[in-house]
């Protein structure tokens, strides 16, 4: 108060003694966030969160999974290797993990499992890996107990490094981002529909379609890969939207259910590039329609925007930014659900912090 002249100073006091008569008189309105942040780190020392998903409403019961619940794939072991983690771990949105505690819902013998995690409502979830060193990699499905369904995939899928589900419960499609590691790891960045059956115990790949290719794939130092990533498909226009890491780039591929080849050009058309993006990962839609994207920093990268989550319009429009961690480097998988009618909720990973960070919002008109 001494800084403060004696003017200001006797404002000040009034308007503190005013306060509690304002509150007590007004409608309690919460000023704080919801925000829930959570290791991702399980008994075994796993690092490097890459995948996020959300179970559903729906999901069947008869294992440790609840519709709610976060799933995260780890693409590190403890050794801090790329490419040797093998857990996915169980978060609860509302319930902070401590280190070290992250429940365990299934432990791979593929290693790498990276951000292709995805839950079907028939009670599956699929997950895939890419192992170090560098070879083809696979898709695996894992029952609701955490047991793994036999499954036999096609040679289309080699080192799926994302994926995003039209859930139609017997029948659905699955969209699947590949590295696809070619003869003497000539790598190539291609996009694979995946059209399922499923019974109670079963999962049967029906057809394998590649529907976009010719993206940029190379290895990288810290990255391992960089590749085409991140998937979301607006089932009512058809169009599959696609993040591509080296490209810097997002791309919409047209008639992605139908389609029986890649469109010309091969990538689809392509509504952003640079700007805001730098090195665009995870993708997914927000309740408002609009894209939201992980910038990885492998491309563009600006110490003055690390680890930024992005918002931008259908059109490739920048909406918002913010960042998760003050270093580069930590933005990676995302997903979003709508909890209850006017809640919806993001769930981000930090890959520096090996942490997820959960964040609740109101909306309205939500989609």
């Amino acid at each position: 108060m001494s800084d403060l002249s004696p003017i200001a100073a006797a404002s000040l006091l009034m308007a503190t003694v005013a306060l509690p008569e304002m509150a007590a008189s007004a409608e309690a309105q919460q000023f704080i966030p919801d925000i829930i942040i959570s290791s991702t780190i399980p008994a075994n020392g796993d690092l490097n969160p890459y995948g996020v998903a959300f179970v559903p409403r729906g999901f069947p019961s008869g294992g440790p999974l609840m519709p709610g619940d976060i799933l995260v794939s780890n693409f590190n072991s403890s050794s801090t290797v790329q490419g040797t983690g093998t857990t996915i771990v169980t978060v609860m949105p509302e319930v902070v993990t401590p280190s070290m505690q992250a429940s365990i819902f299934f432990t791979s013998t593929p290693i790498g499992l990276t951000t292709a995690l995805g839950v079907l409502q028939r009670g599956f979830v699929v997950v895939g890996n890419l192992p170090n060193p560098l070879s083809a990699g696979s898709l695996q499905f894992i029952d609701r107990t955490g047991t793994l369904v036999p499954t036999t995939t096609s040679s289309l899928i080699d080192g799926p490094w994302d994926l995003t589900i039209d859930d139609d419960q017997d029948h659905p499609t699955v969209y699947v981002s590949n590295v696809h590691v070619g003869t003497g790891n000539m790598l190539q960045g291609t996009v694979v529909r995946l059209s399922l059956t499923l019974s109670s115990n079963s999962v049967t790949l029906a057809n394998a379609t590649v529907i976009a290719s010719g993206y940029t794939t190379q290895t990288d130092p810290t990255a391992f890969v960089l590749a085409p990533t991140g998937l979301a498909h607006d089932r009512e226009t058809d169009i599959l939207y696609v993040a591509s890491t080296a490209d810097n780039a997002i791309y919409k591929v047209f008639n992605a259910s139908t389609r029986s080849s890649p469109p010309t050009p091969t990538t689809g058309v392509m509504i952003a590039q640079g700007g805001q993006l730098r090195g665009p990962l995870a993708l997914a839609f927000a309740p408002n329609g609009d894209l939201i994207t992980s910038n990885g920093d492998a491309a563009n990268a600006d110490a003055n925007h690390p680890s930024e989550i992005v918002e931008l319009t259908k059109t490739g429009q920048f909406v918002g930014q913010f960042n998760i961690s003050s270093a580069q480097g930590g933005a990676f998988g995302l997903a979003t659900t709508l909890v209850g009618m006017n809640t919806a909720r993001l769930a981000a990973v930090n890959d520096n912090t090996n942490e997820i960070l959960v964040i609740d919002q109101s909306v309205q008109n939500a989609q």
